[in-house]
């Protein structure tokens, strides 16, 4: 591969302003300041006026007017449908069925002005989703893939879905601005309790306040994708489904939504390959580490100094170290996710890739929250140990864990922090167990769940807004936390560590974005990991723990050539 478009991307700093947004026209980028603004009344604190970019394939509004002193509503869509046709034995009849179903659509169109519908075929085999998405060859498509955990109760259901794969985009949305109660409004127009499965998925910044770097550009301050196309695995069956969305308000009528899903469809494969999960042959050229060991080192005895300062509020600071690693030969993000899901069990699985843009990859065991209906379980993860190998070892590795009291402080303003923000917002908050063990195939950690009933389901947007940043992620106080990292990370998290999952009607799930990559074709891979920094800390453990996070990924790459080539930034 060319090194010299990897020192470009190395080396770029270049930073978004705020107010223009990248859409898509037809495949095509291009930058538009319009936006339609709308005031929004509600019972919790919120600006009176916000901006929201609402795009159908990035055909724009345009700006509504603002009135002083009336609320300018958001209408729900005209038509939000879910038909679901005969089961057949194969995708190749699946597809068959998708395009007669539309067929007849050409002949009847809906007569309202806005509306989602979702054509939907079940498939008398499990066909895994991961399969069909690394079957289709068309690489110029947003691409989108979410696995829940195995062990979460989604529902009682028959069929229960194990994971999503989707191609193109029926509706995105995408603004450089702070994900705000009125994008969440926007989002949820195009939702409904009766059609569980029309979701948006996507991911929210780390830092939405700060400056965007050129390489998360593409995904904006929060990037949600309604697929065109998607491939449910679900237990003993799986399902292809296509999604229409239209909107004379968007300037995106059904003539040109129709159009543009057939064109998606044409470029649909129902040959699928199931492709070996193991790793690429490949190895790695330069593998750069921002910061470096040295000044990692200054950063973690500045935080602990921070910390043990008189009448200082700061308890905890997680700082993150971004890898670059340059491979000899492009890496294959669904090839490394699917490696990934292998050893995945107990954690989320997820990639996005809007058009032309690099893939956010992830493979992470930490849930933000879960909402079915009123219903809400969020988590505390804290502490982490690498696992034994043997199980005596492990064992007394479990132990330790358990009983060590720097790791005990960390968890608990973990799981306290987590507690109150749920009680703001919830009754009946409950936590059990209120500390245990979470493993996973390489490392364990620290783990207590907490649920909670909304009182409205309105209050979804105050749980998302409230549980982010956790401070498993940022640290506690918040306030303090985020400042100090932004004085101290020179490199822009993006999505690492933000808030990555869907939006349902009835239901949403978000995980939070760690043990996560960015990989992008001709340039290689920014691979992240944090740790948090309390009393007691250790800055060569505390390293120590980032190679043993990043290891799921590097241990898929060789790094075989001349020490030379390994770069340590300063």
């Amino acid at each position: 591969m060319a090194t010299g478009a990897a020192h470009s991307w190395l080396t770029s700093t270049k930073s978004a302003k705020s107010s223009s947004s990248t859409i898509m026209f037809g495949g095509s980028r291009s930058n538009s300041r319009e936006s339609i603004h709308f005031m929004c009344h509600h019972h919790h604190h919120r600006p009176k006026f916000q901006g929201c970019c609402l795009s159908m394939n990035g055909c724009q509004t345009q700006r509504m007017k603002q009135h002083p002193t009336h609320t300018t509503a958001v209408n729900n869509v005209g038509t939000i449908e879910t038909r679901s046709l005969p089961s057949v034995a194969s995708p190749a009849m699946a597809m068959d069925s998708l395009n007669s179903a539309i067929s007849h659509l050409v002949s009847h169109p809906p007569f309202t002005p806005s509306g989602i519908i979702r054509l939907q075929v079940p498939i008398e085999e499990q066909i895994e989703a991961m399969d069909w998405l690394h079957s289709q060859s068309d690489l110029l498509l947003p691409r989108c893939f979410f696995s829940g955990r195995p062990t979460h109760p989604y529902h009682a259901n028959a069929n229960n879905l194990v994971s999503v794969a989707g191609l193109g985009s029926a509706i995105f949305f995408r603004q450089l601005h702070p994900f705000s109660y009125n994008d969440w409004i926007s989002i949820k127009r195009f939702l409904s309790e009766t059609c569980p499965f029309i979701r948006a998925y996507g991911a929210i910044r780390f830092n939405a306040k700060g400056q965007v770097s050129s390489e998360w550009l593409p995904f904006g301050s929060f990037y949600f994708v309604i697929p065109q196309v998607e491939f449910d695995e679900l237990e003993g069956t799986s399902m292809l489904a296509a999604t229409i969305a239209w909107d004379n308000a968007l300037s995106w009528p059904w003539e040109n939504a129709i159009n543009a899903l057939q064109a998606t469809l044409r470029k649909v494969s129902s040959f699928i390959v199931k492709f070996p999960k193991q790793a690429p042959r490949t190895s790695i050229v330069i593998s750069h580490n921002i910061p470096s060991k040295v000044e990692w080192d200054l950063s973690v005895n500045r935080a602990l100094h921070m910390i043990q300062k008189n009448h200082s509020l700061l308890k905890k600071v997680v700082l993150a170290r971004s890898t670059r690693v340059v491979p000899t030969a492009d890496i294959d993000p669904l090839s490394w996710l699917a490696c990934l899901q292998v050893e995945g069990a107990n954690a989320y699985q997820f990639l996005l890739q809007p058009p032309n843009a690099p893939a956010f990859i992830g493979n992470t065991p930490e849930q933000l929250f879960h909402r079915k209906f009123l219903h809400i379980t969020s988590e505390a993860l804290a502490g982490t140990r690498a696992r034994g190998a043997s199980a005596a070892l492990d064992r007394q590795i479990e132990l330790d864990l358990l009983s060590s009291p720097k790791d005990d402080i960390e968890f608990t303003i973990v799981r306290e922090t987590i507690r109150s923000k749920l009680e703001a917002v919830c009754e009946n908050v409950l936590v059990k167990p209120t500390k245990a063990i979470r493993k996973l195939p390489r490392i364990r950690h620290l783990f207590a769940q907490l649920t909670g009933r909304l009182q409205s389901e309105e209050d979804e947007f105050e749980i998302l807004s409230s549980l982010h940043p956790s401070p498993a992620v940022c640290g506690f106080p918040t306030e303090e936390a985020q400042l100090l990292i932004a004085e101290t990370e020179v490199f822009d998290r993006g999505m690492y560590a933000g808030p990555v999952g869907w939006f349902g009607g009835g239901e949403s799930e978000f995980a939070v974005g760690i043990r996560s990559a960015l990989v992008e074709k001709d340039v290689g891979a920014l691979i992240y990991a944090g740790t948090g920094i309390v009393e007691g800390s250790n800055s060569y453990l505390e390293w120590d723990e980032l190679e043993l996070k990043t290891s799921q990924f590097t241990k898929l790459l060789k790094l075989d050539l001349p020490q030379r080539l390994k770069v340590d930034c300063i």
